[in-house]
C-alpha cells in the first residue's frame, strides 16, 4: 500500500472541517466579534462600546435585564437605538447556532 502525502491529508481535513460546519470557539468568535465594542473583559470601555452604548457585561444588574434568549436575539438580529439607529451590527449570517449558544455563556460568565 502506498503512503498518502502530508499534503493530501492536510487538504482532506480542512475539506472536512469545512463541510462538517466545525465552529470557532466561543473565546475566537468573543475575540474576532465582541472585544471592540464590548472588550476583552466585558465592561464595555472601548471607544466605540462607550458611543454605542455597548452594556457593562460585569454588571450583574444589566445581566439579570436579559433572558438567554434576550441575547441570543441581540446577537442574531443587533440591537437599534429608539431612533431606528444601528448600535449593535447583526451576527446571525456569520454565527451558527451552537456558536451563538456559546457567546450567551461567555458574556454571562463575565457577571460571576
Amino acid at each position: 500500500m502506498k503512503p498518502i502525502p502530508p499534503s493530501s491529508l492536510l487538504l482532506a481535513f480542512v475539506a472536512l472541517a469545512v463541510t462538517a460546519g466545525f465552529a470557532a470557539t466561543p473565546a475566537e468568535n468573543w475575540e474576532k466579534h465582541c472585544v471592540g465594542c464590548h472588550g476583552a473583559d466585558g465592561k464595555a470601555q472601548t471607544r466605540i462600546g462607550r458611543k454605542a452604548g455597548a452594556k457593562d457585561l460585569t454588571d450583574k444588574a444589566n445581566q439579570a435585564k436579559l433572558t438567554d434568549d434576550d441575547i441570543i436575539k441581540i446577537v442574531k438580529n443587533g440591537r437599534k437605538n429608539a431612533k431606528g439607529e444601528e448600535k449593535m451590527e447583526a451576527f446571525g449570517d456569520r454565527l451558527n447556532d451552537a456558536e451563538i449558544a456559546a457567546l450567551v455563556q461567555q458574556v454571562r460568565g463575565f457577571a460571576k
